[in-house]
């Protein structure tokens, strides 16, 4: 070989490449590509290797090298002779290398079809040729496999120019419906997270366990699945899409489906929601104690409580309340309350029902029914108030101390104690028709004063020459004006509902106090309204009024 200084270079930055016959191999250097693009086509660059006699050579080292166009040297083929005679003839242009490009093989064209016939891929078979065909012989060779759809013809336009395979026909897939599906319109999400107040400071005591509804609020839609947009392969078959897949209602207890697609709910409660269907349950089960761990319970329905209610702590709902353990200084408000481990109240825990009340027993507790209190062992030291009767009779059947008072009737096995503790026992007079009385007439007695300082105050401004005053005097003089008309109206329906009470409590006349086993002295009795002092003790004995004395009959 001669010296290395001898050996050309074809080609310049100008020119867009430069070949470098070095010592130890053949480089090809592809200047970046200007906004005219390539000044030479690949044939080129095979050419001038031909010329030169270089015959084995990387074709796809080639092909990247031109495509990439990086500016560095890559050498693409081993070192080769080269004569200084061949040099100057191919210098001169009189070099007698034959141009073989023209009898050179084609490159076997291979079209790949993919397995969902959406896709066909043209490669190039180099072994008996490495000749580049034309987008003529690529259409045939895609017409051979009858493929007719998604040809893309800018794709073989540049994929004869070089010899990476490249995807020549690409069919449209078909497009699936979307499944149906159930929006939900409540948020299970929210459940622990405690309540904010008005000030955004946490309440502990409401720790928002439940989500409730009220009948007819929408629980869910469903939205409907869609039909699926069938696509086409390359072979120009329709290719059928899917359709959604439907979804069934979730409807479970107490709930209504409207029209097709809307779930509502049937009854005020609490969602159960089991992922297949929602449900309104209008009992709602707190499985331990109701303490920190739950908060305080308000819940539209009734609530059953597998545990205790402790101290500080409430259980309030607009349906019965059943209580497995104890209530200690809590608070329990329902239409029915029952308390399997009795009440303990620490001068602050109070049992307020509806209709009716059943415990084990009351200690310091405060009890009132608009109905019934059935106690069955013990009362100590307790205030109950019933509409109708309380009945303290079980193992002991005992109330000692503190205030009994029933519309109709008070029964219990002793009444009082040994040591002659005071026991008041009031019947005959209901005491939540009582307390509404005193209520109303503290009312109707507030409303009558406001109405009288109203006319007086208006009085004394009729004697001022109103028009001297400002404006803003003048609307605070008409507001009062107006604020008088509603009190007079509610005067009115006061003084109404006085008279009703007034008659219901004087119809009371058949209160009765019955004593099972025996009534200490101590005990202060009122049967409507009149008054006895025990000072001895009775045994089996019913107390009531007769002729305006409480008198002693037999049990």
């Amino acid at each position: 070989m001669e010296d290395e200084k001898n050996f050309p270079t074809i080609g310049n930055p100008e020119s867009g490449y430069k070949y470098e016959f070095r010592k130890d191999g053949v480089y090809l250097t592809v200047y970046p590509v200007g906004d005219e693009g390539l000044l030479f086509e690949l044939s080129d660059m095979r050419q001038i290797l031909k010329d030169y006699g270089v015959v084995h050579y990387d074709v796809a080292l080639l092909s990247r090298t031109v495509r990439e166009a990086s500016g560095k040297p890559q050498k693409i083929a081993d070192p080769i002779e080269i004569t200084q005679d061949k040099i100057e003839k191919i210098s001169t242009g009189e070099s007698d290398a034959v141009d073989t490009n023209e009898d050179e093989e084609y490159a076997r064209i291979i079209v790949d079809v993919s397995r969902d016939k959406m896709k066909a891929t043209v490669r190039y078979d180099t072994k008996n040729g490495s000749r580049l065909p034309t987008v003529d012989m690529v259409m045939d060779a895609l017409a051979e496999q009858k493929i007719n759809y998604g040809i893309d013809e800018e794709a073989i336009a540049q994929g004869v120019d070089r010899l990476s395979p490249f995807i020549a026909a690409q069919g449209d897939p078909p497009v699936a419906g979307e499944n149906a599906y159930i929006d939900r319109k409540f948020d299970l999400g929210v459940k622990g997270r405690p309540v904010l107040d008005e000030y955004d400071r946490v309440d502990y005591k409401n720790l928002n366990l439940f989500v409730l509804v009220k009948a007819n609020d929408t629980l869910a839609i469903r939205i409907p699945q869609t039909k699926g947009t069938p696509g086409k392969n390359i072979f120009g078959e329709v290719v059928p899409a899917q359709n959604g897949r439907p979804i069934p209602m979730p409807n479970g207890k107490n709930t209504t489906v409207v029209g097709e697609n809307q779930l509502i709910a049937a009854i005020n409660g609490q969602i159960v929601d089991t992922g297949s269907k929602i449900s309104v349950d209008p009992q709602l089960t707190i499985k331990g104690s109701v303490g920190v761990a739950t908060g305080d319970i308000e819940f539209d329905g009734a609530v059953f409580v597998n545990g205790d209610v402790k101290q500080g702590f409430s259980v309030k709902a607009t349906g019965d309340i059943e209580i497995k353990g104890s209530v200690n200084g809590a608070e329990v408000v329902g239409r029915n309350v029952v308390i399997s481990g009795g009440i303990t109240g620490a001068n602050r825990g109070k049992i307020q029902s509806t209709f009716d009340v059943r415990a084990a027993f009351a200690e310091s507790a405060i009890i009132e029914a608009g109905r019934d209190i059935y106690i069955a062992d013990v009362v100590l030291h307790s205030t109950m108030r019933a509409g109708k009767k309380i009945t303290v009779e079980g193992k002991h059947g005992q109330i000692t101390g503190g205030l009994t008072v029933a519309g109709e009737d008070v029964t219990a096995k002793v009444i009082g104690n040994s040591a002659y503790v005071i026991t008041r026992v009031s019947v005959g007079v209901d005491p939540n028709l009582q307390r509404e009385y005193h209520e109303v007439c503290k009312s109707y007695k507030e409303g009558k004063k406001r109405l009288l300082q109203i006319t007086q105050t208006l009085n004394t401004l009729s004697k001022i020459d109103l028009s001297t005053l400002p404006q803003e005097r003048m609307d605070k003089i008409n507001a009062l004006t107006r604020s008088q008309f509603p009190i007079a109206g509610q005067l009115k329906r006061d003084e109404k509902r006085i008279l009703e009470l007034e008659a219901k409590l004087s119809e009371m006349k058949n209160g009765k106090i019955r004593v099972d086993d025996v009534m200490y002295p101590g005990a202060r009795l009122s049967i409507n309204s009149v008054v006895k002092n025990v000072q001895e003790e009775y045994h089996h004995c019913t107390l009531s009024l007769q002729e305006g004395e409480v008198t002693l009959g037999t049990y």
